[in-house]
C-alpha cells in the first residue's frame, strides 16, 4: 500500500462532539460485507482501514465515546449523543471506518470481504478482487454472524445488532436510495447512506422501542438518526411530520424485494468511492 501524502485527514461523528485527526498511512483498507458491518452501519458495507496509534490523535470528545462488546475482546465504538461509529484503538492499532475522514489521503480500497454474506438487495460491480470471508492474509480471530431476528409472515422485518430492537414494516418499501452527502457518511460512518421509505402507519416496533435513541440536527429540516442505545446501530427514524419512516437497509433481516435506484448527493461523495453501476446520480437531491 502507498504510503500517504503527508497530508493530514480528519474525521468526525455526525453531532460533531468526537473528533479526531489521522497523520500516517492508511493500510489494509476494504469494503466489509459481513451482516455485523451491515447492521452497526445500517447500509450496505462498510469501509474501513488501519493506521499505526502514533498517526492518530483525538481532537475532541474521546470521553463521549461509548462502547458495545458484541463478544469477549471485541469493541464497538460510537459516539452516544448520535450512535455514529468512531475509531477502536487496539494496541499499537487504530481501526476506524473511512466513511467521515475528510482530507488529503491517496491510499483507496483494496477488495472485498465476506461477500459470501453481501445483502442481496446490493450488488457489486467494481473489479476489486472479492473473498467470502477475510482475506488471505489475515490472521486473526474468526467472525461470528448475527443472530437470526424473529420472522413476521407477509412483512418485511428487521433488527439492530445486538437484537435488543426489532421491527416489522407492512407492504413494500418505497423506493432505495444511495445518499453521500456528508451527513449520511459521518452518521453511517460508510460511503453513503442506503434508505427505503415507508409511512409511521406500516412500521411495527416488535420489542426494544423502548431503547431507541434519536439525533436530529437542529438546522436540518429532514435529516436525523435514530439508533438502539446499546450498539448503536441506525434504526428506522420516524417523520410524523412528513409522514415519513426512514428505513436504514442494512438494518432488514430479510429481501425487501426493491433494488438502489439512484444515487443522491453525488456531488458530495467520498473522494476514494467509485460506483460502477449504471444507477441515476443527481449532484444533490432528486429534482422536484
Amino acid at each position: 500500500m502507498a504510503a500517504s501524502s503527508g497530508g493530514v485527514s480528519t474525521g468526525t461523528c455526525l453531532c460533531g462532539d468526537i473528533q479526531w485527526e489521522v497523520s500516517g498511512a492508511l493500510t489494509e483498507m476494504s469494503h466489509c460485507h459481513c451482516s455485523m458491518c451491515r447492521k452497526v452501519h445500517g447500509t450496505a458495507f462498510s469501509t474501513n482501514a488501519v493506521v499505526q496509534r502514533a498517526a492518530f490523535r483525538w481532537l475532541a470528545g474521546e470521553q463521549k465515546i461509548g462502547h458495545f462488546e458484541s463478544r469477549a475482546g471485541s469493541d464497538w465504538p460510537f459516539c452516544g449523543g448520535c450512535g455514529a461509529t468512531v475509531p477502536g484503538l487496539f494496541g499499537d492499532e487504530v481501526w476506524l471506518a473511512v466513511g467521515p475522514l475528510e482530507g488529503d489521503f491517496k491510499e483507496r480500497p483494496l477488495f472485498h470481504i465476506f461477500v459470501a454474506s453481501a445483502a442481496s438487495w446490493h450488488e457489486i460491480r467494481d473489479a476489486l478482487p472479492r473473498y467470502d470471508a477475510f482475506d488471505p492474509s489475515y490472521d486473526g480471530p474468526e467472525v461470528a454472524a448475527t443472530a437470526e431476528a424473529p420472522q413476521v409472515p407477509g412483512k418485511l422485518s428487521g433488527s439492530c445488532f445486538c437484537g435488543g430492537v426489532v421491527y416489522a414494516i407492512e407492504g413494500e418499501l418505497r423506493g432505495l436510495v444511495n445518499c453521500h452527502c456528508s451527513r449520511c457518511r459521518r452518521a453511517r460512518a460508510a460511503a453513503h447512506g442506503s434508505n427505503g421509505f415507508t409511512t409511521p402507519s406500516k412500521l411495527q416496533w416488535l420489542q426494544g422501542e423502548d431503547l431507541l435513541r434519536s439525533y436530529r440536527l437542529l438546522d436540518a429540516d429532514r435529516f436525523g438518526q435514530t439508533f438502539c442505545g446499546t450498539c448503536s446501530s441506525p434504526m428506522p427514524r420516524v417523520d410524523r411530520e412528513h409522514d415519513l419512516v426512514v428505513v436504514p437497509a442494512g438494518s432488514l433481516d430479510v429481501d425487501p424485494g426493491v433494488r438502489a435506484a439512484l444515487h443522491i448527493y453525488w456531488g458530495s461523495k467520498a473522494s476514494w468511492f467509485e460506483a460502477d453501476d449504471e444507477l441515476p446520480r443527481f449532484s444533490e437531491g432528486v429534482p422536484g
